[in-house]
């Protein structure tokens, strides 16, 4: 016997795809700019919500589809006004995503797969193995939450990075899709000057990240200043030679004119020497980049523990006196697990979670 289609999200039709509802008993051309405003500028959650739509038109759509297929299974607050929401998907699956404060800036960390290939070594995302691919609702409704969630206490989101679990280049047709839907006017409306794709460094796929003509800006995850080490750190990373990964992102700087981060997570006694800070100046010399140290968020399980502040400092000195442009990430939400698939694992394994904490509603 047939099974019954699944039910599709407005959320994963994307800009382009919310004219499927004009389909729909009741529905004029008109209609479907109304569902794309109410779902990714409005924030809908219902049918009902869509109050300038035909009566039966709201009928026919909650019928055929949700608006979203996410919903919040834990929230996190550090004390330094970290928030890290679990989301758990349609299939019973979870992904996190985190928003950092800074200042006045609040940055969103998104996530695009269920765990993660990569597998780098010192990372909890991974440790699950990967998953599936989030489709592009799922990841548009990670923006969705937690800009509803700042807008509530007065805020605004300013920047969004996809970082959080997974590598986006891995999951190519639907974070294009999602990054449409969030950019666009016509969707959420959230600039591309404010979006950043962290990758661990596809040069094909980086090559297709700027063809897609959009402004948006790109981190390679580096961590490591040799292909050896690099190896051993990122093994999914191994068949991708380093000057390929460097050649790719010279291409994305001299066809889109935005300048390149070079992310580096430091571990103590492993990649956060003065002799790695010389190989990564050298490797980086002529680059328009900028480097990013990360000092680690300790992971339990994993051999690899936190840089000292002295080693931390001294790499940001090597690499500036190399004239490599470096700034150094201050580690937030320590506290609440932020650092990326520490909180899906523990309510994975069953863990007791850490406190502070709010179950949400």
């Amino acid at each position: 016997m047939p099974t019954a289609p699944e039910r599709l999200a407005l959320t994963d039709l994307g800009v382009a795809g919310c004219d499927a509802v004009l389909d729909l008993p009741g529905a004029r051309r008109f209609h479907a700019e109304s569902v794309r405003r109410w779902v990714f500028k409005r924030g809908a959650r219902a049918a009902a919500d869509m109050t300038d739509l035909p009566r039966e038109m709201r009928r026919a759509l909650a019928e055929r589809y949700d608006v979203r297929r996410t919903r919040v299974a834990l929230e996190r607050r550090s004390r330094d006004g970290t928030i890290k929401l679990l989301l758990e998907l349609r299939d019973g699956h979870t992904v996190e995503t985190v928003m950092i404060p800074e200042g006045v800036r609040r940055t969103l960390c998104v996530s695009t797969q269920v765990g993660c290939g990569v597998r780098c070594a010192f990372c909890a995302s991974g440790m699950l193995g990967l998953v599936r691919n989030l489709s592009p609702g799922e990841i548009v409704e990670q923006f969705l939450t937690v800009r509803e969630l700042l807008a509530a206490q007065g805020e605004a989101l300013s920047n969004m990075v996809l970082m959080g679990g997974g590598e986006p280049l891995n999951n190519f047709e639907n974070v294009k899709t999602a990054l449409d839907a969030l950019n666009s006017p016509r969707g959420a409306g959230f600039g591309a000057r404010r979006i950043t794709v962290s990758t661990i460094g596809i040069p094909a796929k980086i090559d297709r990240l700027e063809e897609l003509g959009q402004q948006i800006n790109l981190a390679v995850s580096l961590h490591a200043p040799n292909e050896e080490l690099r190896g051993r750190l990122i093994p999914g990373a191994d068949r991708v030679p380093l000057a390929a990964v460097l050649a790719a992102a010279a291409r994305f700087f001299a066809r889109s004119g935005r300048e390149v981060t070079y992310e580096y997570v430091l571990l103590r006694d492993v990649n956060d020497t003065p002799e790695c800070a010389r190989q990564l100046a050298r490797l980086l010399q002529g680059a328009r980049c900028r480097v990013n140290l990360i000092p680690l968020n300790d992971v339990r399980g994993l051999p690899f523990r936190r840089p000292t502040p002295q080693a931390v400092e001294r790499m940001a000195a090597l690499l500036e006196e190399k004239g490599i442009r470096t700034t150094v990430r201050r580690s937030r939400g320590r506290d609440i697990d932020a650092a990326c698939g520490q909180l899906r694992r523990r309510h994975a394994s069953g863990a007791a979670l850490p406190r502070p904490d709010r179950a949400a509603p």
